[in-house]
């Protein structure tokens, strides 16, 4: 962590105790920063904080007039802070739950959720669930206990659907038209590659390494697998009725990994990983692809062996 982050954190913790006062319970910084993948200029700042009650109207704006970017200049692109109470950070449940929501900074729109009802449901209420499982794995103490006794994992069922939630919500973004290089279309492969690992590995990675994991699960496979084709549709992978994806044998195991021995998928991660050091990214035509790809194989029945 750089020291011009670090200090903000501490201002940021300060001044959140300001307003909260003994209520404020834990501060938590996750995302690329818990990863250890923070990025000055181009990586956001994710924060929760853990308020023991409910906050109200009144409380929840005067933090985020104390914590707003103008009021409190973010060094990264922005701030990403969102409050829960302690009984839904442990919870373990796939619900948003929060208190309040802030988005600010420099290059970033400012947004302000008052829980769950104020934020539209196509802008997705996947995350919530996602970053507090984030926060179980790698999330960084500012105050209070340990993240991983503060915030519960999800269960694995819950786990998959909010992945699979969170593919879907990325497909239905508009794309750049052609096949030119798209920027921002390297995070959209490398996002997925992330979903693929947490299901297959069990655990969370940073964009790039998620990428280099994928690459060496790709180069494990064997080599007479036969991939799917890539032209997956989303009705093509429609879960079952109930609307839940079908789990895979094993622990939170993919159905397939046969897909990963295209050379085209390879081609495209290697591609994606270059973008992030300044390298030409990928179209977004090919980001689309790969991303149904990435969903198909979430949303699979399970793969069964023939005996005999």
């Amino acid at each position: 962590m750089d020291e011009p982050l670090r200090r903000y954190l501490n201002e940021l913790v300060a001044a959140a105790g300001a307003v909260l006062g003994g209520r404020l319970r834990g501060a938590y910084v996750a995302g690329s920063v818990g990863l250890a993948a923070y990025q000055p200029g181009r990586s956001d700042v994710d924060v929760a904080l853990v308020c023991a009650d409910p906050l109200g109207r009144t409380t929840a704006g005067e933090l985020v007039t104390r914590l707003r970017h103008e009021a409190l200049p973010c060094p990264a692109r922005g701030l990403e802070l969102v409050v829960y109470r302690p009984e839904v950070a442990r919870s373990g449940t796939p619900e948003p739950g929060f208190e309040v929501e802030l988005n600010t900074g420099a290059r970033m729109d400012f947004r302000v959720s008052y829980g769950p009802a104020d934020r539209p449901a196509a802008d997705g209420l996947f995350w919530y669930g996602l970053d507090r499982s984030i926060l179980h794995q790698s999330g960084r103490a500012l105050l209070g206990p340990p993240a991983a006794e503060a915030f519960a994992d999800l269960a694995p069922d819950d786990l998959r659907r909010l992945l699979v939630d969170a593919v879907r919500w990325w497909l239905d973004r508009p794309i750049p038209p052609g096949d030119g290089p798209a920027p921002g279309a390297e995070d959209a492969v490398l996002g997925a590659c992330r979903s693929w690992v947490r299901v297959h590995h069990g655990v969370w990675l940073p964009k790039v390494a998620a990428g280099r994991r994928l690459l060496a699960d790709a180069r494990a496979t064997p080599a007479d697998t036969t991939p799917p084709a890539d032209t997956t549709t989303p009705a093509d992978t429609a879960t079952p009725a109930d609307g839940r994806p079908t789990p895979a044998d094993g622990p939170g195991a993919p159905a397939d990994a046969g897909w990963l021995a295209d050379a085209a998928v390879t081609d495209l991660v290697e591609r994606s990983i270059a973008a992030r050091g300044g390298g030409t990214p990928p179209s977004g035509a090919a980001a689309r692809s790969f991303q149904r790809r990435v969903l198909a194989a979430l949303t699979a029945p399970p793969h069964r062996h023939r005996s005999g």
